[in-house]
């Protein structure tokens, strides 16, 4: 009874609910893309964001992380990053502007790539945490700038000539982003099994 109390209150932590926020606002943020309301879907993408920034800011100020935290936070991200990249690679509902469904497939593929290899490496070698490199964080920044800044244009309804080349850094921090995950997980491999042998 004690230990489902506990869980409860973990749960409905300040940063916790920000996050489940986050992810609650992703359906209405699909609903309103496939409603053709640009400007809605700016807004809702926008609450979001401040939500991201809020539940962090919140959890180091009056110390509210906890474990549960630690896994709904990135995942509340990756649940409405993935919505959004899927919904706007779609032209029918991104007009004018829909994402390459190459940079799609970039982004969503690396995510799922380093969640399999942090589920295997944790099934193998037992539970441990990969701190996001600079490179990493430096990829997210520009995977959610790309994306709010589509949605802001197809609500003001201009293409403007730069997005080809925000595409491409996007894509391109995303895959070195990605070389390196799989660098710094072989190498725990290869420092684990190191430590076992002597």
């Amino acid at each position: 009874m004690a230990m489902k109390k506990e869980r409860t209150s973990e749960l409905f932590t300040v940063p916790n609910i920000l996050s489940l926020t986050r992810v609650l606002l992703t359906p209405i943020f699909i609903w309103a893309m496939i409603q053709r309301r640009p400007w809605l879907a700016f807004g809702i993408f926008l609450l979001a964001g401040i939500t991201d920034g809020l539940d962090g800011f919140t959890a180091r100020l009056f110390h509210l992380k906890t474990n549960l935290g630690i896994w709904l936070d990135p995942l509340a991200d990756k649940v409405l990053l993935t919505a959004a990249f899927v919904v706007l690679c779609l032209p029918r509902l991104s007009v004018p502007n829909a994402l390459p469904i190459g940079l799609t497939i970039v982004c969503i593929g690396r995510d799922v790539m380093i969640a399999l290899g942090a589920l295997v490496y944790t099934w193998l070698r037992g539970r441990t945490t990969f701190k996001p490199t600079l490179l990493g964080k430096a990829s997210t920044i520009c995977q959610v700038t790309v994306l709010t800044v589509v949605l802001l244009l197809n609500g003001l309804a201009e293409t403007p000539g730069f997005l080809s080349r925000l595409y491409g850094l996007t894509a391109a921090l995303t895959v070195l982003s990605g070389i390196q995950y799989i660098y710094i997980t072989l190498r725990r491999f290869a420092s684990r099994t190191e430590k076992a042998q002597a």
